[in-house]
């Protein structure tokens, strides 16, 4: 019975190693290329959605989009949200109608500045807020610099990131200049 005994053990043992293994294996799979970075979820629906736009597939995108709406939403960063709202004035360009959509596009954008700020994110902010000065919407564009300049707080660098968006965005909006304070 000893010899049975010890059969077992080492068959337990082989078993146990080869389980450590296969979950080692598993998880380095997973991880791949450590410098290789997993794409983002709203991602792929907005390249679906770019793919449909250019066969006019209108509903197959728009369904798309929908997607990757809801892909943002489940995500913390801004960055879906931007994207989401860039993909959105796509669609309505594609269809001739970007007016009609708009009102998606300044929604996605507000969510990306809500969470831009609550991250503390001077580069969300900043280019959340050059989306709504592509919007032409001067209140949110004052609004977000308002922020952005709160967030650079006394960093001499993202001051001057900030003085050169305001420039840029006063010498050259639409409507009337950006004042901030």
């Amino acid at each position: 019975m000893d010899a049975d005994l010890l059969r077992r053990i080492v068959l337990y043992l082989l078993l146990a190693v080869a389980a450590v293994l296969a979950a080692l294996e598993m998880t380095l799979a997973r991880v791949g290329d450590p410098s290789a970075k997993e794409e983002a979820p709203w991602i792929s629906p907005l390249r679906d959605m770019d793919d449909a736009l250019a066969h006019g597939d209108f509903s197959t995108a728009t369904t798309a989009r929908h997607k990757a709406d809801l892909a943002a939403l489940a995500s913390p960063s801004w960055e879906g949200f931007l994207a989401v709202g860039d993909g959105a004035l796509r669609l309505g360009e594609a269809r001739g109608a970007r007016s009609g959509i708009e009102h998606e596009a300044r929604r996605a954008y507000l969510s990306a500045m809500v969470r831009a700020r609550n991250a503390r994110s001077l580069e969300g902010t900043l280019r959340v807020t050059d989306a709504f000065a592509r919007l032409g919407d001067r209140d949110m564009v004052e609004q977000g610099a308002r922020f952005a300049r709160e967030l650079a707080g006394r960093d001499d660098k993202a001051i001057d990131r900030v003085d050169e968006f305001v420039q840029r965005w006063a010498g050259g909006e639409r409507s009337s200049n950006v004042r901030v304070q």
